[in-house]
Parts: structure tokens; C-alpha cells; sequence
């Protein structure tokens, strides 16, 4: 337990934050509930555990001395790895890069953290994932900086949100609506993003391709 203890302190100051911000984003009335679990006199609670995790974006394993860094996948469309069952209760699955939602930009293939949610979601058959929303073309549905939990799957419903890779490597979340014609990939702040319409060439020359549903979004403040 000293080694968590110690980890806690050690990733904190690695990210530059202070035991006051670290007490408000874990629920903690002040700083003095940080500074004694750092020095090893309060005992931890499993979901203050993953709360502090949460907080340093890093796995309660990492925290653990047990999960150290984690290879990632050679690209989004291959199986995302370290979905893992916590407890009854907390699924965990990687945030395994950024996405655009505006302008897509190239796909980040690194895991950059961890993301917990209802374990229902494990008893699906479905593999999820986590991505950041980067750009503001989605608000207000879906807010600059938001985590959105990721369905995998090659397909949606008209009027679903979707992750969308274009070209084998750019990643947009966009709303979606698909014809014969093709596929039409629609902001919901027209300011940023006019709806941009692939025709069925495109889309399979190109290719277009949805790789998962979007099923919740997370706020970050």
C-alpha cells in the first residue's frame, strides 16, 4: 500500500497539480484528505481509488505499481485492447486517442487514459472504447474537450453519431445520415462544419468508413 501511497503523490506532481485541485476533482472537502492518504495515514477506498485515477488519468494499476504503460494498437480499426471488468459495478475501457470535431485530423493511435463507466456495457458482446472530442463542430451536443464513449461497430442509424475514419486516417465525430448515394456527415454547429456529403465512389474508393456509435458523452472540466 505504501507504493500506492507513493505513486499518488509522485503522478500528481508529475502533472504539475496541487493537492487542492487534485481534493476538488476526487470530492474531497479540502486538501488535507490528499495530503494523508500521500503520507500513508488514511486508508483508500476502492472508488476513491478509481476516482483518483480518474483525476491523473492514469489506470488504478498504474496507481498500484501493477499496470505499467500499455502497447497500442497499430490503428482504430484493429481491437482495441484493457477493456476490464473492475467490480459489479465499473467497466474500464482505454481512451485510445484524440478525434476531430470539426476539422478531422490524423488519428492518435497512443492509449492516453482510462475512462470508467457502467459495467452493463461489458455484458453486451461489444468492444468500446474511449475517444477526446478535439474542436467545437458537434456543441452543443457534444462539447470541445468531452470524452465520448465509443460502441464498436461498422455501422449506425440515420441520425446516430458516429466516429468516422476517412481515408484509413483521419477520425471525425459527426452526426450521420447514409442513401444509396452515399454518406453525408453533419455538424451540429453549422458555424464550424457544414454538412459534407461522400458520394458511394467515395466511400469506397477512398474508403469512408464508420468504426463505432457513439453512446456517451462524458463532460471534463
Amino acid at each position: 500500500m505504501l507504493e500506492l501511497y507513493r505513486n499518488i503523490k509522485r503522478i500528481r506532481e508529475e502533472k504539475g497539480m496541487s493537492q487542492d485541485e487534485l481534493a476538488r476533482l476526487v470530492g474531497f472537502k479540502s486538501r488535507s484528505s490528499i495530503n494523508k492518504i500521500e503520507m500513508g495515514v488514511n486508508d483508500i477506498t476502492q472508488s476513491k481509488l478509481i476516482a483518483i485515477a480518474n483525476a491523473l488519468h492514469v489506470s488504478p494499476g498504474e496507481l498500484m505499481g501493477e499496470d505499467k504503460e500499455v502497447a497500442a494498437p497499430t490503428d482504430l480499426s484493429t481491437r482495441i485492447p484493457n477493456m476490464v471488468s473492475i467490480d459489479a459495478h465499473t467497466f474500464r475501457v482505454p481512451i485510445v486517442g484524440r478525434v476531430a470535431a470539426g476539422r478531422p485530423i490524423v488519428a492518435d493511435e497512443e492509449i492516453i487514459g482510462y475512462e470508467y463507466i457502467d459495467n452493463k456495457y461489458s455484458k453486451d458482446g461489444h468492444e468500446y472504447f474511449g475517444l477526446r472530442i478535439v474542436g467545437k463542430s458537434m456543441e452543443p451536443t457534444i462539447m470541445d474537450g468531452d470524452i465520448v464513449i465509443v460502441r464498436r461497430q461498422n455501422y449506425v442509424e440515420n441520425g446516430e453519431i458516429a466516429i468516422v475514419l476517412i481515408d484509413g486516417e483521419e477520425a471525425t465525430a459527426k452526426e450521420v445520415k447514409e442513401s444509396a448515394d452515399g454518406i453525408t456527415l453533419i455538424g451540429h454547429n453549422t458555424a464550424v462544419y457544414t454538412p459534407h456529403f461522400y458520394s458511394a465512389q467515395e466511400v469506397k474508393n477512398l474508403p469512408v468508413q464508420i468504426i463505432g456509435r457513439v453512446v456517451q458523452s462524458i463532460r471534463k472540466f
